[in-house]
């Protein structure tokens, strides 16, 4: 899956996505859970994609 179509999944920009990975700001709020979910169990994405 790409950066773009993950981010969109997580209802947030590239940019936010990039700044993430890259230690720049932290994740807050549900997006923290939606990371656990897609490190944890990434088939669940796949399928929402």
């Amino acid at each position: 899956m790409s950066q773009s179509a993950f981010a969109g999944l997580l209802g947030v920009s590239m940019r936010t996505l990039q700044d993430w990975e890259q230690g720049r700001r932290e994740p807050q709020g549900p997006a923290i859970a939606l990371l656990r979910i897609a490190e944890q169990c990434p088939e669940v994405f796949s399928q929402l994609h």
